[in-house]
């Protein structure tokens, strides 16, 4: 089916929930005042259904291909994204000195989740593109600014994010890529790399690989990891393009899904050693990396709700033209036909599951957005240190939520198909295949979990999180105090997901540091209901925000059904936290090795 960009409820969710009306009105984001911002979606949505949604089934079906150490990508990638960069699109957030447009990371956001909708493994590449842009201006030296950054940020060159190697999958402690000093201010980096997302492709003429590594004096573990920036093809002073760097793609994976974006292995100094410039400080590369790491992270969460929403367009058109059974009960007869399955409840429960989730996940993930602008433009040193600490704690939940809610809500798509959703035929199932890599790639979902237990929730001695709680109980309270009898148990279920999550968040306050073991078994479920309170408030605030305009209804309705039959899941994920180490912990010796 063809994809429809939900503009509406982007710009909706942006302005009532998100705060880009804020932003503006705060003289943050002046560049996009007067209607801009929805000009650009408007632009963007464009872009996405007419030229990169016809490509995504070709790039399903064809994928991209390995061939004496060239990938060419599937039939019509190349022209599109040649369109892609020459509208400008991939250089929104970079500095305008690079040739940027400096606009804001919540506008590039709302566009990436309907670029990702129309294909993700088209999607991806500018992804780590825009990584490494961040990576670059964040840490790179002015040399290498001038030489690269205008030709990542146009699209004319691409960016990739190096860190796995066969034996270190997340434990980045133990990788063995060796950088040796070359006496020339330059390294040479040899060691192999693998899923390394358009690692090799044909859509650009050189590609920039960051690439972890370690010098042969580095301290063990991560405190020892260096991050350099090894190109395709060496750059000569006039910046024309030079030899071929020591660096090939040796293979593409086989994948369950995201066919046409080619996962290479690549190997570095066959030949003796791959030319890299390092970026920052030796030894400090972790750090340079998570700049392109946290970037990504949010990327990856906005991909699971532009997953989420295709499966569920396309489920709902499915529901309204399939006809089984009678919605009234009994069996049909000549005059009286069977009914479209969309007014079964049960069908209409499973329908508004995939909306209401999808609706959360994307106002978390803009939310998230929005609190790192803050955190780049407010003007007062204070209130960016309160935003990037709101940020830093809702970024692991928009990652890790949001994906599951990708993986969840594509699933949901092939039950509504019924046996058509596990054919391919239909389409439902290449959802299915291509949001399950989420869950996994820029830390797993456990790792974001870890993350915001053990790094985020001490920020400022808890305050960061206690400002986000005492936010998501005032929404509870409005709907409480609106008393509008559409929204049914909102409020008290609401209210109920947040005493469960302040609950939890003192417990895992008090256990962290004498009990960690025992914090990090209920690490992923406080992770689910820190979403659940927060997503939940979020639609309560939509349902607001309409008051009796269009659409008021069902944003009270979506609201209502998240609230009554999501966030109701509150208390027992509490009892998980505080209550089910033991059963974890308890259980070690089950599958000792």
């Amino acid at each position: 089916m063809s994809y429809r960009a939900p503009v509406e409820d982007i710009v909706f969710t942006l302005n009532h929930v998100a705060g880009l009306d804020r932003l503006i009105a705060d003289g943050l984001a002046p560049e996009i005042e007067g209607g801009l911002a929805e000009s650009i979606l408007e632009e963007a949505a464009r872009f996405a259904q007419d030229k990169i949604a016809p490509l995504n089934r070709i790039g399903d079906t064809r994928g991209s291909t390995l061939k004496d150490g060239a990938v060419t990508t599937p039939p019509g990638w190349k022209d599109a994204y040649a369109e892609w960069t020459g509208a400008g699109w991939n250089g929104l957030t970079a500095r305008e000195e690079f040739g940027g447009q400096g606009l804001p990371v919540l506008l590039q956001t709302a566009c990436s989740e309907m670029w990702n909708s129309a294909s993700m493994a088209f999607a991806l590449c500018p992804l780590l593109t825009a990584g490494a842009v961040d990576a670059l201006q964040a840490h790179g030296s002015e040399a290498l600014q001038r030489v690269f950054l205008p030709k990542l940020v146009s699209g004319e060159w691409t960016g990739t994010m190096n860190l796995t190697e066969p034996q270190a999958g997340s434990d980045l402690a133990a990788l063995r890529s060796k950088a040796e000093r070359a006496g020339d201010g330059t390294y040479r980096i040899t060691g192999q790399k693998i899923y390394i997302t358009y690692g090799e492709h044909d859509l650009t003429e050189n590609i920039a690989h960051l690439v972890l590594a370690r010098l042969p004096d580095a301290p063990p573990g991560t405190r020892g990891i260096s991050l350099f920036l090894v190109p395709k093809f060496l750059v000569n002073a006039d910046g024309s393009l030079g030899a071929r760097n020591d660096v090939h793609c040796s293979g593409v994976e086989h994948k369950l899904g995201i066919h046409a974006s080619p996962t290479c292995t690549m190997v570095y100094g066959d030949a003796g050693g791959a030319t890299g410039y390092l970026i920052g400080e030796e030894n400090r590369g972790l750090a340079c990396m998570f700049t392109m790491m946290n970037s990504a992270r949010l990327g990856v969460g906005i991909q699971g709700v532009a997953i989420a929403e295709r499966a569920f367009q396309q489920a709902l058109q499915y529901a309204r033209e399939r006809r089984q059974g009678r919605a009234g009960g009994g069996k049909p007869g000549v005059d009286d036909p069977m009914s479209p399955i969309v007014e079964h409840p049960d069908i209409r429960r499973i329908l508004l599951s995939m909306r209401a989730q999808t609706e959360a996940a994307r106002a978390i993930c803009l939310m998230t957005a929005e609190a790192l602008d803050r955190a780049e433009r407010e003007p007062d040193a204070e209130r960016r240190k309160i935003t990037a600490e709101r940020a830093a704690v809702l970024t692991p939940i928009a990652k890790a939520w949001s994906t599951d809610i990708g993986v969840e809500v594509a699933s949901l798509g092939v039950q509504i198909h019924g046996g058509m959703g596990y054919v391919e035929e239909t389409g439902a199932a290449q959802y299915l295949r291509d949001a399950r890599i989420a869950t996994i790639y820029e830390g797993t979902n456990a790792i974001q979990a870890i993350d915001l237990v053990m790094r985020k929730l001490p920020l400022s001695d808890g305050r960061a999180v206690g400002a986000i709680i005492a936010d998501m109980r005032t929404v509870a309270e409005r709907v409480r105090a609106a008393n509008a009898p559409g929204f049914g148990r909102t409020a008290q279920r609401l209210a109920d997901a947040v005493d469960a999550l302040e609950r939890a968040t003192a417990w895992m306050q008090q256990t962290m540091g004498a009990r960690p073991a025992d914090a990090l078994a209920g690490a992923t479920p406080y992770l689910k209901l820190f979403a659940l309170a927060r997503g939940g408030t979020a639609l309560a605030e939509k349902a607001l925000a309409a008051a009796s305009g269009d659409g008021a209804a069902d944003r009270v309705a979506v609201a209502r059904f998240f609230a009554e039959h999501h966030a109701g899941e509150a208390p027992g994920l509490e009892r998980m936290v505080t209550e089910g180490a033991d059963a974890v912990n308890g259980a070690a010796e089950m599958f000792a090795a």
